[in-house]
C-alpha cells in the first residue's frame, strides 16, 4: 500500500507538467500568424510539384528517346520521313502521351524576308522549314486565281490555275443546231455595246471607237446567241394586253386612258386582216395610255404604224428609290439620248406596219449608263414594274405583249441586217480603223474579216433552214467571195509559207494568222456546204477542205506547252509571242471540240485533251 501511494505521489507532478505543456502548445499555436501558415502551404505545394514532374520525366523518357531516333532517321532519309508523317495510319498508331503531350502546340509563325529573283523582297511567313508567301503576290506572279468561299458553313480557300471553262460539246454538230456554247452569250449586256439600235434592232459596238458602229461579228453573235437560247430554253411566258378585239386572249378588257384632246378607236386594217387601235394624241397632251402593271417580265412588243411623227413611251418603276423612268421610242433616227429620267431611242419613221420588240431592262441600263467613252457606265438600276404604255402623234397599234424573252425576234433582226448590209463584193465592210499591234499596218475603214464572213454565214444558213427563204441562202453563198482574194485585193486570204491557205480575221500586212477567227470562218463554210448541196455548195466545200488541211498542219504552232497562242506575230514579225488569254484558250478548245465531231482526224481530240490539261496547270515535258 505504501508503494502504491509513493507512485501516486510521484505521478501527480508529471501529469501536472504534461497538462501545463499542452496548454502552452495550444497557446503557441494560437499565436502563430496566418501568413506563416500560407508560406508553409506554398512550400509544401512546391515540393509536391517538383516531385511529380520528376516522376513524369522518368516515365516519358522512352518517348523522348524514340522521338530522337525518328528525327535522326528523318534527317538521314527525308523522303521516307515525309511519307510517314503524311500517313494517317502512322498517326493512328502513335501511342498517347501523358501530361503536356496530350495537347499539340499550335503552329508558330515568324516573319521572314523573301528575296524574289534577287530583285525585290516581299514579306513572308515561316513555320519550321515551310515558307509561306502572300497569295496577292503569288496571284500576280504566276497569274493564278483564288478566293475565300463559304462551303458547308465554313470558310475555305479555292484555288484555280485558270479562270475560264470548257463547255461540253453537243455531238454531232449540225448547221441547224446550237452554235457552239453561244446560248451562254449575252451580247447586249457587254459594256462595249453602246445600245441596241432602235432603227436596226441590232447592237452598236464601241470596241474600237466611242461613237458606235455596226460590227458584223458582234451582230452575227447577237443573232446566233438568241438562236441558241431559243433551242435550249423553255418557251417564254407571254402576257397579252391589246389585240384590238373586245377582250384579249385572257378575257380581260384593255385599260386605256384617253385624256381630253385625244382619241382612241378600233378600226379594221385591210393589210392585216384584223382590227387595230387607231390613236390621235397631239404632242402637247399627255397621250393615250394603256395600263400594263407587269412586275414579272420586261420584253415589250407591239405592231406599229405612224401616220405622222410620234412616239411610243414606256413608263418603268425602278429600283432607284422606286423612281419612275420613261423610255421613249421616237419616230426619228437619233441613236440614244438620256436626260433626267427620260431615255430616248430613235426607231425611224415607221410609216408602214412593223413589229417593234424591245428589252426594257437593256434599254433602261444602256440609257442610264450612257457615256462618251468606249464602255457603258456601270449601274445598279433595274426595272421593277412596267407601269404603262403611252402613245403620241397619229398612228395605229396592235398586239401589245410583254414576255420573258423574244429570242427569235433578235435572231431575225440580225439575219435581216446582214442581208440588207452585204455589199456587192459579198462582204460586210467594217467601217472603223483597226490597229492590231506594232509592226502591222493599220486596217482602214472598209476592211473585211473572215470571222465576220464565217459567223454571218452561220447566221444566214440558220435563217434559211427556218424559213426556206432563198434570200438568206443567196446572201450566204455570196459571202464566200472574200475568202478567195488576198488582203491586197480587199480579201481575207493569206498563205503561210507559200503552202497553207488561211482565212484572216484581220487581213493585215504582214499576215497575222489569228487562230480563233480562222476556225470560226471554217465553221461557217461547213454550215454552207452542208446546207447548199453538192452543186451550190461546191465552192464552200473546196474552201473548207483547204482550210482544214492548213489547220491540221499548223495547229502545233499555237501550242506553248502550257497554253496557246493567239496569232503568229512572233513568226511574222520576230517579236515575242502573243499568248492567248484563258478565255481565248478555252475558245480554241471549244472550237476544236466542235470540229472533232465533223472531222474524225485524231489531231483534234489529241489537242483538246492536252489543251484542257493546261487549264489545270499541266505542262509539256521538258528535256
Amino acid at each position: 500500500m505504501g508503494v502504491i501511494r509513493g507512485v501516486d505521489a510521484h505521478a501527480q507532478p508529471i501529469l501536472a507538467g504534461q497538462a501545463k505543456y499542452g496548454v502552452n502548445m495550444r497557446c503557441l499555436a494560437a499565436r502563430v500568424n496566418y501568413k506563416t501558415l500560407i508560406v508553409i502551404c506554398a512550400l509544401f505545394t512546391l515540393v509536391t510539384v517538383l516531385l511529380w514532374n520528376r516522376c513524369s520525366s522518368d516515365r516519358a523518357g522512352p518517348f523522348h528517346h524514340g522521338l530522337a531516333q525518328r528525327r535522326a532517321a528523318a534527317e538521314s532519309n527525308p523522303g521516307r520521313a515525309q511519307s510517314e508523317e503524311a500517313s494517317p495510319q502512322e498517326q493512328q498508331r502513335a501511342p498517347p502521351v501523358a501530361g503536356a503531350f496530350n495537347k499539340a502546340p499550335g503552329p508558330k509563325y515568324e516573319e521572314i524576308d523573301c528575296l524574289i529573283n534577287e530583285e525585290h523582297t516581299v514579306k513572308g511567313r515561316r513555320e519550321g522549314n515551310e515558307v509561306f508567301l502572300p497569295f496577292s503576290w503569288v496571284e500576280k506572279y504566276f497569274e493564278v486565281y483564288g478566293k475565300i468561299a463559304q462551303y458547308d458553313g465554313y470558310d475555305r480557300f479555292e484555288f484555280s490555275h485558270s479562270y475560264s471553262k470548257v463547255y461540253t460539246q453537243r455531238a454531232p454538230y449540225h448547221p441547224d443546231g446550237v452554235f457552239m456554247s453561244f446560248e451562254g452569250y449575252n451580247v447586249e449586256v457587254r459594256d462595249r455595246v453602246k445600245c441596241i439600235s432602235g432603227v436596226e434592232g441590232v447592237p452598236l459596238s464601241t470596241q474600237w471607237g466611242p461613237q458606235g458602229y455596226f460590227y458584223p461579228i458582234q451582230i452575227a453573235q447577237y443573232g446566233l446567241s438568241h438562236y441558241s437560247k431559243n433551242l435550249t430554253e423553255k418557251p417564254p411566258h407571254i402576257e397579252v394586253y391589246e389585240t384590238a378585239e373586245d377582250k384579249d386572249k385572257t378575257g380581260r378588257a384593255a385599260e386605256w386612258t384617253v385624256p381630253k384632246g385625244c382619241s382612241l378607236s378600233t378600226v379594221p386594217d385591210k393589210t392585216k386582216f384584223t382590227n387595230v387601235k387607231q390613236f390621235v394624241a397631239p404632242e402637247n397632251t399627255d397621250g393615250v395610255s394603256l395600263q400594263l402593271g407587269n412586275t414579272r417580265d420586261f420584253i415589250i412588243s407591239f405592231d406599229l404604224k405612224f401616220i405622222t411623227n410620234g412616239s411610243i413611251s414606256v413608263v418603268l418603276e425602278t429600283t432607284e428609290k422606286n423612281q419612275l423612268f420613261t423610255v421613249h421610242y421616237v419616230s426619228n433616227t437619233q441613236l440614244i439620248a438620256f436626260k433626267d429620267r427620260d431615255i430616248y431611242y430613235g426607231i425611224g419613221a415607221r410609216t408602214g406596219w412593223s413589229t417593234l420588240t424591245r428589252d426594257l431592262l437593256t434599254d433602261l441600263r444602256k440609257g442610264v449608263g450612257l457615256s462618251n467613252t468606249k464602255a457603258v457606265k456601270q449601274t445598279k438600276i433595274m426595272p421593277k414594274r412596267v407601269v404603262r404604255l403611252v402613245a403620241k402623234g397619229r398612228g395605229f397599234l396592235d398586239n401589245v405583249t410583254i414576255s420573258a424573252t423574244a429570242h427569235m425576234a433578235a435572231f431575225f433582226a440580225a439575219s435581216n441586217w446582214l442581208v440588207r448590209n452585204q455589199d456587192e463584193r459579198g462582204g460586210w465592210p467594217i467601217m472603223v480603223t483597226r490597229k492590231l499591234g506594232e509592226g502591222f499596218k493599220s486596217l482602214d475603214p472598209g476592211w473585211y474579216s473572215a470571222m465576220a464572213q464565217g459567223q454571218a454565214i452561220s447566221t444566214l444558213v440558220r435563217a434559211y433552214l427556218l424559213t426556206k427563204d432563198q434570200v438568206f441562202l443567196s446572201s450566204a453563198l455570196r459571202a464566200t467571195a472574200p475568202y478567195k482574194l488576198p488582203s491586197e485585193q480587199r480579201g481575207v486570204k493569206a498563205v503561210f509559207m507559200n503552202r497553207h491557205d488561211w482565212y484572216e480575221e484581220y487581213p493585215t500586212s504582214p499576215s497575222s494568222f489569228v487562230l480563233n477567227g480562222f476556225m470560226y470562218s471554217l465553221i461557217g463554210l461547213y454550215d454552207l456546204k452542208e446546207t447548199a448541196g453538192e452543186k451550190l455548195g461546191k465552192e464552200a466545200r473546196v474552201l473548207y477542205e483547204r482550210g482544214m488541211e492548213s489547220l491540221k498542219a499548223m495547229l502545233p504552232l499555237y501550242d506553248t506547252g502550257s497554253g496557246t497562242i493567239y496569232d503568229l506575230r512572233h513568226f511574222m514579225l520576230g517579236t515575242a509571242p502573243n499568248l492567248a488569254r484563258w478565255d481565248y484558250h478555252t475558245t480554241h478548245i471549244n472550237q476544236l471540240q466542235l470540229l472533232s465531231t465533223i472531222d474524225e482526224s485524231p489531231i483534234f481530240k489529241e489537242f483538246v485533251k492536252r489543251w484542257k490539261s493546261y487549264l489545270r496547270g499541266g505542262r509539256a515535258k521538258h528535256n
